[in-house]
């Protein structure tokens, strides 16, 4: 498809599907923007964009798709702005955010100009961040979840999906509010968990010493999410806040009722307690990209003498398959091996669980 795509906002999300778009249509022509213009100079050198845009009303106005790709409360700014501008009459405006009924309320302003705007939001991300970590393959059978408004035309929601098709990722079409709490359940409310638990052990570690050298294990890698921004996740919290409270009062009152069970010393309601839990979680597809990106650990259990790591890396390079970090874990209940390591995709660990059975004898987990 012909065309100008400009994107605003040329991290991790906005640049990958820069680079997804050039991909697939390859006769048009991105053009980018970014507030810190060395992040835009990036961008154009490592050929994710074709033009680095001087502004947005620059980028703006001949544009055939705009994509938002900022933060909610800057995007929200951004669609003001653009509300504006003389725009082409036949553009689509979308966004990336994590929260889309203010979002998609905001749009208004370009709703009475004629101006179609759909909500999106690319359901995958990574632990690095910026435009040298754009993929191709970043939402590659990721969930891509779309909230037009009633009056949006199906053809205008189509086109949409055409320009987007290079991304490989699952379309989903919902409402503002069905989005907004979907996200609150199952992405938005775990990190809040995460920081609170990260938060109550760090409170305990000022009187107990060995907590930080004991957390370096299974409990690091259960709150990895909490090492997510802190800007980011202030916004999100805010403009979710309503699904967000509601969730926490069922959550004190979830509390609360294991607090019961242990006054009670209830043994077989803490067995059913867990065991209700574990069938659940174990019921959750594992081949699926949902809410919260998902780490491709593979856990190796290793002797421990010298040369091991290199050992166990050099077969990974003979069937040149790339790790993204390699860690050795001391606290090791509940997870079975000593080394973990990384991949950037499913299919990497996949390989490199075949490929450390076929060269060595040591056993392997994904935990």
């Amino acid at each position: 498809m012909k065309g100008r795509v400009f994107v605003i906002g040329l991290g991790l999300i906005g640049g990958s599907l820069a680079l997804c778009i050039k991909k697939e249509h390859k006769e048009s022509t991105i053009i980018g923007f970014d507030i810190n213009s060395e992040q835009a100079r990036l961008a154009k050198m490592l050929g994710v964009i074709d033009t680095a845009a001087e502004s947005i009303q620059e980028g703006a106005l001949s544009a055939d798709l705009i994509i938002i790709s900022a933060p909610v409360n800057e995007t929200k700014a951004i669609i003001e702005l653009l509300s504006d501008l003389p725009l082409n009459p036949e553009v689509i405006v979308t966004d990336t955010g994590s929260t889309k009924r203010k979002i998609v309320a905001s749009a208004d302003s370009l709703r009475e100009k004629g101006i179609t705007f759909i909500g999106g939001h690319p359901m995958a991300g990574s632990h690095k961040s910026g435009v040298t970590a754009a993929k191709e393959i970043l939402f590659e059978n990721a969930f891509y979840l779309f909230t037009p408004e009633g009056h949006i035309e199906n053809t205008r929601l189509e086109k949409l999906k055409i320009w987007l098709k290079g991304t490989r990722a699952k379309f989903l079409t919902i409402s503002p509010e069905n989005h907004d709490f979907l996200t609150g359940v199952v992405s938005h409310f775990p990190h809040i968990i995460a920081a609170s638990i990260v938060r109550q052990t760090e409170k305990l570690a000022s009187e107990e010493t060995l907590i930080p050298r004991l957390a370096a294990g299974g409990f690091r890698d259960i709150t990895r999410i909490a090492s997510s921004s802190p800007e980011m996740w202030k916004d999100i919290l805010l403009n979710n806040r309503e699904i967000l409270i509601g969730l926490l009062d069922q959550w004190q009152a979830e509390m609360n009722g294991v607090k019961n069970l242990l006054d009670e010393e209830n043994s077989q309601a803490i067995f059913q307690y867990f065991q209700q839990a574990k069938q659940f979680r174990d019921r959750l597809p594992v081949s699926e990209k949902g809410a919260i990106p998902a780490f491709y650990d593979l856990y190796v259990d290793v002797p421990d003498y010298p040369g091991v790591i290199s050992e166990v890396t050099g077969y990974l390079a003979k069937e040149k398959i790339s790790i993204t970090n390699i860690r050795i874990i001391e606290t090791r209940e509940e997870i079975y091996g000593i080394l973990v390591i990384s991949f950037q995709t499913e299919e990497d660990r996949e390989r490199a669980e075949q490929c450390i059975a076929t060269y060595s004898s040591y056993e392997t987990s994904i935990g």
